[in-house]
């Protein structure tokens, strides 16, 4: 079912789109806790190190792609905002053709690059051998990650979250029975639990594009329409190269915090590596929120409705704030039982760790949430490089504050936790800062096309 977000009311056409993606990603997140909590369960924490480093790595080649996706998702929207079919269908051969180079080129780097990467990552030598293992499979899945996000980013813009979801369901039940089987029944190790993540991640990924060129309209094109235009390419790429820098920046930053993390030893790597599971999980539906705000906001620039755009916003950073207090507050309450869902309660050192993040970062959850409507916003109206800047303030001096106060004796790893929520308020002032400023001129650009 399509959702033409610019005609219903603001909230209920936002939500109503909203909804399938936030149970999808929890299903996401659910297979990706899977990993973590049979791997930790059974196969002991350098086993749990080793993933849990790895899927910072992973999630940082995601966003490359997730961030092509969604800027190429901005752009379709808009498009079909705007009801212009021939401008859309360019825009999918163009955003195909790019995203798809550039995946095989990542895909092959990576592997090149495999023990440059351990260094970069300061990974112990009683964790990279595991991790190693876990890496030289889980590579091997980076092209269904960008088929599924690709698919699922061009059914999103036309207003379609709920087919998405049925694919990632499908997908996480999957990556959970296989965990437990190779992991436990076949006593795969590590290798086993990236084995089970790639079955499911390309039966998510070849299923998704499979509907869509069956089932979506905009995909039946003519022999004349198969072609690739300069110019819209160009367009293509202003969306999704600056959104794709947005995301890896971010992610780059995370995995630089990763290296800080990692300079502490097995311990603190075990302990974030459950807690920013944990953290993962709690502002993800808020992450999800905020794409769906950002593709309302797109289909409300091309059809030129402002007032929509301004009573959307409002609205979306009430919902964003309140749903981010009440997360922030489940949290602290629960911090250490959720941490012995990953970790045996005899490794107490691990828990305290982890608890001490989550009491930290997890007070603040309202700042993140702030910042990816932020995101949305500035990626939905054509300036993707905004999106840019504020991640450079956030990433920045989280990184920044990161390596500085971790070098104090007397602060120490604690200083790495208070770097994130530091990060983010900075980004959150110069994000609405900037939208008080310039809205006027922001939304003015609605009354003409984009490109």
């Amino acid at each position: 079912m399509n959702i033409d977000m610019t005609q219903d009311a603001t909230m209920k056409s936002m939500l109503r789109f909203a909804l399938p993606m936030i149970l999808g990603n929890l299903l996401q997140q659910c297979y990706n806790i899977a990993d973590t909590l049979i791997v930790g369960r059974v196969l002991g924490p350098n086993a749990l190190a080793a993933v849990g480093s790895s899927f910072t790595l992973m999630t940082f080649l995601t966003s490359i792609l997730l961030g092509l996706c969604l800027g190429s998702g901005a752009f379709f929207s808009i498009r079909f905002g705007e009801g212009d079919e021939k401008g859309l269908k360019e825009g999918i051969c163009a955003s195909f053709v790019l995203i798809c180079s550039l995946t095989i080129v990542i895909n092959v780097l990576v592997f090149l690059l495999l023990n440059q990467i351990r260094i970069f990552l300061q990974v112990p030598s009683e964790v990279w051998a595991p991790m190693r293992s876990y890496l030289a499979v889980i590579f091997c899945g980076i092209f269904a990650t960008f088929l599924y996000n690709y698919f699922a980013s061009l059914l999103r813009a036309v207003g379609n979250s709920v087919v998405p979801l049925l694919f990632l369901s499908v997908s996480a039940l999957l990556n959970i029975a296989l965990d437990l089987w190779f992991v436990i029944g076949l006593k795969r190790g590590v290798s086993g639990a990236a084995e089970a993540t790639v079955i499911a991640q390309y039966v998510s990924g070849l299923g998704i594009a499979l509907y869509s060129l069956v089932r979506v309209p905009c995909l039946k094109f003519k022999k004349e329409e198969l072609c690739v235009r300069w110019g819209c390419m160009k367009e293509i790429s202003g969306f999704s190269l600056l959104t794709c820098v947005q995301q890896s920046v971010m992610n780059l930053g995370i995995l630089m915090v990763q290296g800080v993390v990692n300079s502490f030893g097995p311990t603190v790597m075990a302990a974030f590596a459950a807690a920013v599971k944990i953290d993962a999980f709690a502002y993800m539906p808020v992450q999800d929120f905020g794409n769906a705000f950002s593709t309302f906001i797109a289909q409300n620039y091309g059809a030129k409705k402002t007032g929509r755009i301004r009573a959307g916003f409002r609205g979306a950073v009430i919902a964003a704030v309140g749903f981010s207090v009440v997360i922030s507050a489940v949290v602290w309450v629960f911090a250490r039982p959720l941490m012995l869902l990953f970790v045996k309660a005899q490794e107490t050192a691990i828990i305290a760790e982890g608890v001490r993040y989550l009491r930290i970062e997890g007070a603040f959850y309202c700042g993140i949430g702030c910042l990816f409507l932020l995101y949305g916003l500035y990626r939905a109206l054509g300036k993707p490089g905004m999106s840019v800047v504020l991640t450079v303030f956030s990433l920045g001096t989280r990184v920044v504050l990161a390596y500085a106060l971790s070098a104090i004796p007397a602060i120490g790893v604690v200083g790495i936790w208070w770097a994130v929520p530091i990060g983010w308020a900075l980004a959150d002032i110069v994000g609405f800062g900037y939208y008080a400023v310039r809205h006027d001129r922001l939304l003015g650009n609605a009354s003409g096309r984009l490109g």
